[in-house]
């Protein structure tokens, strides 16, 4: 029997959020309101999801010795992760710098620091953390090599789940390992260049021809499209209507949602029909892990 529903690697940052009436344009400075720092990072924002959902959550992430690396340490423990796979040192935290328009629209620059520093030697050394996961999730705001030997190090039976944020060229062995991979329309059309296509259901449609054995491409309000490989089916999984607030941390809340529920033994439909609600929740709140829902509180959307 594993001892994670989830295992998580991936990022921890500290995000420093200001609002703004509208984004600035190249050259261009803008007012915005008083700084607030949250803990964030990609991975650190899917193992807190899954973990307030109810999931048996680890993460395997690298943080630096500093106040935001404590900052991050505490938000995963007060939410129910377990951070033994956690790494400390080696690099400043690394760091978010994200603006939010009256809209809920956000546009954010990662500074990577100590996630640069999480390695395949630092996947390797936690082959026990791996071993037990029914479901392993990463994304790319730690090196793509590191992803890679994830893929190398993880044991047969576990489901691997990737969200390529930020897009970057990815290998045919971590493509043929992703079940599923979730990208956004942003990351659909990278990964598919002039190959995209002109929908939704065309890009599902090309990046299980790439090698996934399923694909999910998550619409925001819209909902998410589910691709399965196995039975070539393309479903349209709508979300609820929702007042968005502040979209940050959504895509994360989604991904873990679903690995959650896929480690359950839930069929990717299914699965995704839950994650949507989940990130539709999510929005309605400021913040990405603060806006984080209880399983009780997606039960009331």
């Amino acid at each position: 029997m594993r001892d994670y529903d989830l295992l998580v690697v991936g990022s921890a940052n500290a995000d420093l959020v200001i609002g703004v009436e509208r984004r600035p344009a190249p050259g261009e400075t803008v007012l915005g309101s008083d700084l607030a720092v949250h803990p964030g990072g990609k991975g650190a924002n899917q193992a807190v999801a899954a973990a307030r959902l109810g999931a048996r959550t680890a993460l395997l992430a690298r943080v630096g010795d500093d106040a935001h690396g404590r900052l991050l340490l505490e938000s995963q423990r007060a939410a129910g992760v377990d951070t033994g796979g956690v790494q400390v040192g080696g690099a400043p935290t690394g760091v978010a710098l994200i603006t939010v328009d009256p809209s809920g629209d956000n546009s954010i620059v990662v500074s990577p620091g100590a996630n640069a520093r999480l390695t395949p030697g630092d996947i390797r050394a936690a082959d026990g953390l791996l071993a037990g996961a029914r479901v392993v999730s990463a994304q790319l705001e730690i090196p793509l090599e590191t992803v890679a030997e994830v893929v190398r190090t993880r044991p047969a039976g576990s489901r691997f789940v990737l969200n390529p944020s930020p897009p970057a060229p990815l290998p045919a062995d971590v493509l043929a390992a992703c079940d599923p991979l979730v990208v956004n329309e942003h990351e659909a059309r990278y990964t598919l260049g002039d190959a995209a296509g002109h929908g939704p259901a065309d890009w599902a449609r090309g990046l299980l021809a790439l090698g996934p054995r399923s694909v999910v491409v998550t619409l925001g309000a819209q909902g998410a499209l589910v691709a399965d490989g196995r039975t070539g089916s393309v479903v349209l999984v709508p979300s609820a209507r929702v007042d968005a607030v502040d979209t940050t941390g959504a895509g994360d809340a989604f991904t873990a949602a679903l690995a959650w529920r896929l480690s359950l033994g839930e069929d990717l439909a299914t699965a995704a029909a839950f994650a949507v609600r989940v990130g539709a929740a999510a929005v309605t709140r400021e913040g990405a892990q603060a806006s984080f829902p209880t399983a009780e509180e997606v039960s009331a959307l």
